[in-house]
């Protein structure tokens, strides 16, 4: 093993609407096809070794309950498993690396101290793949629940006959924050989840909802959706 010390830097998301103004996306009051709003899934990930991991082993002050739950929150959002209590790990790559060490920092600047390694299984190593993937699992399954929500909420706008652009581009905005969701999670999928195909499926069955309720909406307007 070896040792290694800081930086990181999250990236911030545009909304749908930002995306708009920017001239990213077409307003919703054109006719225009809505799953061309919504970003294409991304190509198959990048396979990585199931062998080498980074481990971050840390201590955090007990005092302000806060700390612990940030540097909870942020490898959580990393993706990172816990081997065991104060002890991360994901999967090796530059990305890792880095984040890792900014996360060493950070830890270092609030009174911890931290430790990063670079480490490769002797031993146990399907478990700790396996506890990678059901994790990532967990994280498939919430978006594949709120996909079911949506198609639920576009049923319920097609039952109660309610067809305007206001209620198009809120449920284009709400598909975008899913496919974003998706996206960050797939990113971390780097090891081969099972139930990545499912949830693509269901972010497809959300896709054709809303391009059907878009074309009732176009229809109640006396426009016709562009041809393909």
């Amino acid at each position: 093993m070896r040792a290694y010390g800081p930086t990181v830097r999250l990236a911030g998301e545009l909304t749908a609407v930002a995306l708009r103004r920017l001239g990213f996306l077409p307003a919703p009051a054109q006719p225009v096809r809505h799953s061309d709003a919504v970003e294409t899934l991304p190509d198959e990930p990048i396979p990585f070794d199931p062998a080498h991991w980074m481990i971050l082993v840390y201590r955090i002050p007990t005092e302000p309950t806060r700390l612990r739950a940030g540097v909870w929150r942020k490898l959580k959002g990393l993706g990172a498993i816990y081997i065991q209590s104060s002890s991360a790990a994901l999967p090796a790559s530059s990305q890792a690396e880095r984040a890792l060490r900014g996360l060493r920092a950070e830890i270092t600047d609030m009174g911890g101290s931290a430790t990063l390694f670079s480490a490769t299984t002797l031993a146990g190593q399907d478990q700790l793949v396996n506890s990678f993937n059901a994790v990532r699992d967990d994280e498939y399954e919430e978006i594949i629940d709120r996909c079911d929500d949506f198609q639920r909420q576009v049923r319920k706008e097609h039952e109660a006959n309610h067809f305007t652009y206001p209620e198009l581009e809120e449920n284009e905005v709400d598909l975008v924050k899913l496919k974003g969701w998706f996206d960050r999670i797939r990113a971390r999928d780097v090891l081969g989840a099972s139930k990545l195909d499912l949830t693509t499926q269901a972010l497809r069955r959300c896709e054709q909802a809303l391009e059907e309720y878009a074309a009732r909406v176009y229809a109640e307007e006396g426009e016709e959706p562009s041809p393909l």
